[in-house]
């Protein structure tokens, strides 16, 4: 509890920093997680992958929740075709091309390099909104609802591509055909299931009436966490589904609809906190710096040359400006 407290407590002070060393908040956490790490000022142990796993995902989906809670359906009704093109061809692009460089550059066998371009291939959801919402930049709502949405729904595209080329590594039988439906099934009943939850979830809040008050962002929240499961344990996408039940629910008119929205926004600030703290945990810096060099190298393709290429690919249909399309690179 005292480790916890403290870590909460220097993770939310290093956001007062952010603005003034332009540098984005999570960034700041991971920092935090570093110091504190087996190998920082703190000597903390942790190497507990099956947790950090578990307690990602169960951050992820509260960050979706609140980010799908102020995304419209008019924003997705606007950007869906863009957002569809940068989440499925975007990130096959991104993915290939920096897998090609991790491969020469770390001399891998090319599925394993391939296999590394697609886990970093996508765009973090919780990285996106954060720098969005905290930036103070004021952007044009097109750019902005299309960069959400996309970071909200690239999920099945990056896991089609990273559990087919597991698949081909291990040599195990998944077939063309398993993994076609594994990526179809990811996006079809994420979409469902969280379109359902969340019209299931509008009509609970309204119906309800409840006797406290303090209830009404926990039922909500209390959805979300359905949305994912359900969807998750019916070979969708939990993600997708968590991230679609918000947009439905904030969407609609809802009782408590302020202290719902303050809540969440709360609860997504403290999964944040724990998912970056904890991923600067399970860092060590010593192991860092022995593959420094050739990681910056993959990073800057991904960043100079595959992130802006798949973009223009993908947007080519979609008219986006010059300084547009670089933005959103």
């Amino acid at each position: 509890m005292l480790l916890v407290g403290v870590l909460l407590l220097v993770g939310i002070g290093s956001s007062k920093f952010s603005a003034r060393l332009g540098v984005p908040v999570l960034v700041l956490f991971l920092g935090v997680g570093m110091l504190a790490g087996s190998e920082g000022l703190g000597r903390i142990p942790f190497e507990n992958y099956a947790l950090a796993s578990n307690a990602g995902s169960a951050a992820m989906a509260l960050i979706l929740f609140d980010g799908g809670l102020r995304t419209s359906l008019d924003a997705v009704r606007s950007v869906w075709r863009p957002t569809l093109a940068l989440s499925t061809v975007g990130v096959l692009i991104t993915s290939v091309l920096t897998g090609l460089t991790a491969a020469w550059v770390l001399q891998l066998p090319l599925p394993q390099g391939l296999l590394l371009g697609s886990i970093v291939g996508s765009t973090d959801a919780a990285a996106v909104f954060s720098v969005l919402r905290t930036s103070g930049v004021k952007l044009p709502e097109r750019l902005s609802d299309t960069l959400e949405v996309e970071s909200g729904s690239n999920d099945p595209m990056a896991i089609f591509l990273t559990v087919g080329l597991i698949s081909l590594i291990t040599g195990s039988n998944d077939s063309v055909e398993e993994l076609v439906w594994l990526f179809v099934s990811q996006f079809a009943v994420g979409s469902l299931v969280g379109i359902a939850v969340g019209r299931l979830a509008t009509w609970a809040v309204n119906r309800i009436k409840l006797d406290y008050p303090g209830l009404y962002p926990l039922l909500a929240l209390a959805f979300g966490l359905v949305a994912f499961g359900l969807a998750a344990v019916l070979g969708g996408s939990g993600f997708l589904a968590v991230y679609i039940a918000g947009i439905v629910l904030g969407s609609s008119s809802i009782v408590f609809r302020r202290g719902i929205f303050s809540f969440h926004d709360a609860v997504a600030w403290l999964g944040q906190i724990v998912l970056f703290v904890m991923l600067g945990l399970l860092s060590f810096p010593s192991r860092l710096l022995t593959v420094a060099g050739e990681g910056l190298v993959i990073a800057l393709v991904l960043i100079l040359l595959a992130r802006p290429l798949a973009v223009v690919v993908s947007l080519l249909p979609f008219r986006f400006r010059p300084r547009e399309l670089t933005f959103l690179s």
